[in-house]
């Protein structure tokens, strides 16, 4: 008698291929989801250690806000270094999160031109607006901007590729009312 059973219990080389692709698969995703539950994280924190902007505005020490959404991407992608240069100035400075999905905000956001994210908007130790930067800040750049802050001198001007993502302070800010612009939350 011959057991034919061993044949059809046995995977294709093809089923065997499929389960190791979708191993691989899951394990690329776990890796990618733990990354980004972390940042998330990261902007849950800085969001619940946040003053009322008020508050931070007129307790005498340089403040930054930052407008960002939970579903940026870019917001999350900077969040660990705000996270580690907060905690470095935390005594400093104030570092106040906005969430642009947040009705809360909106006049806000009216009022600073929040048109993209992450927007961080920079004030001295008197409340007094010195300039914004709209795009992703590295760790070596938030501290170089949280010490001129701190120290009350020249924000720090970056030469990028791109101008949306280039520093902007009071000095070399130009407003137009003919220009009219999308709000953040606008992605039709």
């Amino acid at each position: 008698m011959i057991d034919n059973s061993n044949s059809d219990k046995d995977l294709s080389f093809l089923q065997k291929m499929f389960f190791v692709f979708l191993s691989l698969f899951l394990v690329a995703l776990l890796l990618f989801s733990r990354s980004g539950f972390k940042a998330n994280a990261m902007l849950n924190q800085l969001a619940k250690n946040s003053l009322e902007p008020d508050i931070a505005l007129t307790n005498g020490k340089p403040t930054v806000f930052e407008f960002y959404a939970d579903w940026c991407e870019a917001c999350k992608e900077m969040a660990p270094d705000m996270f580690d240069a907060e905690k470095l100035n935390s005594n400093k400075i104030d570092i106040v999160l906005l969430n642009v999905d947040n009705p809360r905000w909106f006049d806000l956001i009216d009022k600073y031109d929040v048109n993209g994210i992450p927007k961080l908007t920079f004030f001295n130790d008197k409340g007094e607006f010195m300039g914004f930067s709209l795009g992703v800040r590295k760790y070596r750049e938030l501290n170089e901007i949280f010490l001129a802050l701190i120290n009350n001198s020249d924000l720090p001007s970056y030469t990028k590729l791109s101008t949306s993502s280039n520093l902007i302070s009071k000095n070399n800010l130009k407003v137009s009312n003919n220009i009219i612009s999308e709000g953040p939350r606008d992605h039709s």
